[in-house]
Parts: structure tokens; sequence; C-alpha cells
């Protein structure tokens, strides 16, 4: 009898935090290897967040705080609700985490029952499954290809949707593809759910300020009021802020959910660092002007890698709206041979014949949920990003 429990067999360490890692242990072996996996942007924690911070810990800001964040925190979120989405949400409303994934833990195991269903368009970030999976629900999957922008149809959410349909999770901008509804497109899904007044919508809000070429974001409750009261609206700091060691993410939603995953969090982290809560005031409150800042480099960089990859062979990169990840189809090296020997049969082969050839980490697509493709993250310094598209144009033009 294993001394695991079972409920280990359903999940599978994070893709993305998998290559991250190895990338490192060949960089430490002495390999020259461009990390192109991660997830996090390349710039630092801003002045004075980090300012705020220590005289946090100066003011002896270093004790336990409340279970869902501090009254400050919840307060701060709350201004930034109302003043960027038009949603009004008191500090009841308001939880806080140590990051958005345990935001998003805390809500399926606070809700989910065996059985029940959660709705979640791929390509997905990798952890929505394996959370929907560890709380005993099933994830079911709806595909979403290029031809549609990878963004979920009104008819595939329609025919998705059962009576055990408990959760629709949305990503906008998404993480892998950096694909965003516009307002028409999130309104004809919030349609959609409002003849369907079982299912709850988690709205996953994380890159809501990295987005181009003047894309308008819109947020499910902010289009569709009467969902109000069955939408959870999750966000936090890590990308727009760089703050992902920070740990600080939020949610906002009805009283009872919110009470429900703080109850969740009362047996687990009991809260995130009073510190880094002490920081995200300052963020949310102070200067915004560097997101802005930020976002044109992140253009700047989406462009040079979009257009580098298109003119790989093989190669097929749409343009995203927003996010710093592109989602490329690998599929014109699907049945080639390496000059090794080997046949690419898949986005996981293709990628690690990058990294074993060029030395570029990448994520294959199966781990997003489609294929063939794979993730770039262009959040990495700008002559890095070169030189690791030209390392893959060389790959590609290599396969026979």
């Amino acid at each position: 009898m294993s001394f695991l429990a079972s409920r280990l067999s359903r999940i599978k360490p994070s893709p993305t935090i998998a290559v991250t890692a190895k990338a490192a242990e060949l960089k430490a072996a002495g390999r020259d290897v461009i990390g192109l996996g991660a997830g996090e942007p390349d710039f630092d924690t801003p002045d004075h967040i980090k300012q705020a911070a220590k005289e946090a810990m100066d003011r002896g800001e270093t004790k336990y705080t409340p279970v869902a964040g501090t009254l400050a925190l919840r307060e701060a979120i709350g201004r930034k609700f109302m003043r960027e989405n038009g949603l009004d949400y008191d500090p009841n409303q308001i939880t806080v985490g140590c990051g958005g994934k345990q935001t998003i833990f805390n809500a399926l195991m606070a809700t989910l029952d065996p059985g029940d269903e959660v709705i979640i368009p791929a390509p997905y970030w990798v952890s929505y499954p394996d959370i929907t999976l560890l709380a005993e629900g099933t994830p079911v999957i709806v595909e979403c290809s290029a031809g549609t922008g990878f963004k979920l149809q009104p008819r595939d959410l329609e025919a998705a949707i059962t009576p055990k349909t408990k959760w629709l999770i949305l990503n906008s901008p998404s993480n892998p593809t950096g694909a965003a509804y516009t307002v028409e497109e999130m309104h004809a899904l919030t349609s959609v759910l409002l003849r369907h007044d079982h299912i709850w919508v988690m709205a996953d809000d994380i890159y809501e300020h990295v987005l181009y070429d003047d894309f308008h974001f819109v947020t499910p409750a902010e289009v569709q009021p009467m969902l109000y009261s069955r939408t959870l609206t999750l966000n936090g700091v890590s990308k727009a802020y760089c703050m992902t060691g920070w740990r600080v993410g939020y949610a906002a939603g009805p009283e009872d959910l919110i009470k429900a995953m703080n109850k969740i969090q009362s047996q687990s982290t009991t809260h995130t660092s009073s510190i880094a809560q002490a920081a995200a005031v300052a963020a949310l409150d102070g200067p915004q002007g560097f997101i802005v800042e930020h976002t044109e480099i992140f253009k700047e960089r989406r462009d040079l890698v979009v257009g580098m990859l298109n003119q790989a062979e093989g190669l097929s990169c749409p343009t995203p709206e927003g996010a710093f990840y592109v989602y490329p189809s690998c599929a014109g090296a699907i049945g080639k041979t390496t000059p090794g020997g080997k046949t690419i049969e898949t986005d996981a082969d293709f990628v690690a014949y990058l990294l074993e050839s060029e030395g570029v980490a990448t994520v294959h697509g199966e781990a997003f949920g489609l294929s063939p493709h794979f993730r770039v993250s262009y959040a990495t310094a700008t002559e890095k990003l070169e030189e690791a598209c030209r390392r893959i144009q060389r790959a590609c033009a290599a396969l026979s």
C-alpha cells in the first residue's frame, strides 16, 4: 500500500515551473541556456513599493494579520475595483491570498463536490485543471483553436454546459496565448450564462494591465451586472507590479463565498506576509505610470518575437492582444527529422529539441491543452529574446 494519498495521482507538477527549474539546472551545469518558460516580468519591483515594505517593518507590522488580509489592503483593493472596473466591493467581499493561485485553490476547494464540473477553455493556464481535480471536481475542457483567436465561442460554451456545471473559468488576457476578449465577445459569453443560473464565473484578470494596441479591457461582472452575485473576480500584484515573489493575490465576490474561502485559508497559510500586504497597498494606491512604460517595452518585444518566429520555417505565430506570451503553432515541424536523426512527433519533442540543440527553454503546448503549439514568454531582456529567436530559426532550418 502506498503511503501517499490517492488524490496525488490526479495531478502533475506544474510544467511551467518544471521548465524553469530545468533551465536553471542546465545553466548551473555550464550550458548556455535562454529561459523563455517563466511568466515573470524581468523588471524589478518599483522602489516606492519596496520602500513601503521597509517602512512597514520599521513600524513593527510584522505580526499576524486577519485571514482575509489587512483592512488597509482590502480597502485599497476595493478602490482599485471601483476605479478601474466600476465594481463596488466592500472589504467583507474581498480576500487576499498567497498569490492568485491560492485564491483559485481556496475557491474551488470551498465550492466543488465530487462530480461538479468546471468549464475550462483551452489553451488554459496549467493549474486550472489540476486544482479542479485536487478539489474532486471534473474539468470540462473546451478547445479554442487559433481560428477563433484562441477564444471561447458562445456556441461552444452552451454545448459544454450540463446540470453538473458549477464554474466557468475565464482568463483574459490569457496565459498562454495572450488572447483577450472584447466587450462584444465578453457580452456574448455572459449572455449565455444568464440562461443558466446555476453557473458561477471565475474571472482571472491577472494580466489586466498588460494590453496592447489600445485594447479595452473588460471583466464579466462589469459587462453584465446581473452576474455580479455569482462572479468571483481574481487579480493580484504579481504581473503588472513586478511582484511575483511577494505572493499577493486577491479575489472579490459574494460575501458567503469569500467567507468560505477564508475558512479554507484559515487552515492552510492563515494569510500572506504582513510586509507584502503593506507593499501591495503602495502598489495599488501609488503611481501607476511605470505600468504604461513596461507595457510599451513588452509591446516592442511582442512585435520582435512574433516577427522573428513567423520567419522560422514551419512555425506560425499569431499576434496576441495582451499578457507577455506568444503561442506559436509548430505544426510545420511535426514529422520532420532532427540532425541527430530523431523524428519530431509532438510539440513536446519540438521543445525538447530546441532545448537540446540550441539551449532555448520553452513550454510545450500539450501542457496548456492545445497542440501542436508551444509557449514563449517574452518577459525577458530584448537582446536575449532576439538571440533566442535566432536560435529557434536556426533549429527549425536544420530540420529535414
